[in-house]
């Protein structure tokens, strides 16, 4: 509770921050101000039309635009409140003059033109898809595998079944054996899903999709999450276990949102310890009891390393690996930053990305 009142509070108290300094600094009438300043909290204030779900009684295209413009003012919010305590800094040791921050258009138009070219590249940096590869070699397989990792699609208001089509033919090229998914394939709502028929696009790979819940999907509401997985043909690992390959076990965890999902202890507890095994898990919490059970390979999305810089650093520092290759004892493990993104689709010092797995002898 205190953490969503803090996340309320901090953009509150930057708004205010930011608010002051777009009042003395543009060279225009009040009323100019005030509009300006009133479009500025307006668009933040469009955020919480998508928390509370009301985007869903609106038409799908303002839907859309509500969705877009609220989840990106926060990143806008995020990069004006930086610049503007660069420049007070600045000021107070007398590197910047004082007239820099006062009724200039200079320093407007630069912080504009900034803004936009930052933004412009975050975007089309978001549109550019990585390909990371990755092999393990291990003595339980007797054939290669190979598999194309994925997660954190967060399809909804934003990415949209076009996307979603694009992304699909990018996973067919890869000619993989399977495809294995680390939860957040919805961002939040159902009804853009249903409305596109995205499991459409699913039906379309080529290869046996297999797939663990993330938090996202009980944001949606966990009940129609796993009938679209049923719909899209998606094998759903909930608490649960499937061979592949007659030499390799996918364990699919249950998000940690469920206080009371199984333990790795228990649901390794009866698998054949000579088949090399695959945990899906979407939070990347307590990398060590992977370690513990024995396991040889886990897949875990969920933190997308911050989504921009420098929000990057706090994930960094939250979790043991937040993003890419990582490895305790004899067990690997890959943090991916996610294929698709939360809110604004701006990618500013990470990657949107799929991983090539490749498990040879």
């Amino acid at each position: 509770m205190m953490g969503m009142l803090l996340f309320m509070l901090l953009p509150v108290v930057a708004m205010a921050y930011i608010g002051w300094h777009v009042w003395c600094l543009l060279p225009v009438k009040w009323y100019v101000k005030t509009i300006v300043i009133a479009v500025m909290v307006a668009s933040f204030l469009l955020l919480f039309a998508g928390f509370r779900r009301a985007t869903d009684g609106m038409p799908m295209p303002l839907a859309t635009t509500v969705y877009v413009i609220g989840t990106s003012s926060i990143f806008v919010l995020l990069y004006l409140f930086m610049i503007f305590l660069v420049l007070d800094l600045g000021r107070l040791t007398h590197l910047f003059a004082r007239t820099l921050l006062y009724n200039n258009w200079w320093t407007a138009g630069g912080i504009a033109v900034f803004l936009f070219g930052l933004f412009l590249y975050g975007h089309l940096n978001y549109k550019h898809k990585v390909r990371e590869e990755l092999t393990i070699t291990s003595q339980k397989v007797r054939k290669p595998f190979r598999a194309v990792l994925l997660s954190d699609l967060h399809l909804g208001y934003h990415n949209q079944r076009d996307e979603l089509h694009r992304w699909v033919d990018i996973i067919n090229s890869e000619k993989p054996d399977a495809i294995l998914i680390a939860g957040d394939i919805i961002d939040g709502s159902m009804r853009p899903l249903k409305e596109q028929r995205m499991h459409e696009e699913f039906q379309r790979l080529q290869a046996p999709v297999y797939a663990c819940l993330g938090n996202h999907e009980y944001f949606s509401g966990q009940p129609e999450a796993r009938q679209f997985y049923k719909d899209a043909g998606i094998h759903l690992l909930m608490d649960s276990t499937a061979v592949i390959d007659s030499s390799l076990v996918i364990i699919g965890r249950d998000d940690a949102m469920n206080r009371r999902r199984k333990t790795l202890a228990d649901l390794t507890m009866n698998i054949d310890k000579s088949l090399f095994s695959i945990v899906l898990d979407h939070q990347p919490h307590h990398l060590e009891k992977a370690e513990k059970a024995g396991i040889d390979f886990q897949f875990s999305g969920h933190t997308h390393r911050g989504q921009v810089w420098p929000i990057s650093w706090i994930t960094d520092a939250i979790y043991e690996c937040s993003w890419g290759s990582h490895q305790r004892g004899n067990t690997h493990y890959y943090i991916s930053s996610g294929m698709g993104i939360w809110g604004g689709m701006f990618r500013i010092g990470t990657q949107s990305e799929y991983v090539v797995l490749t498990i040879k002898n």
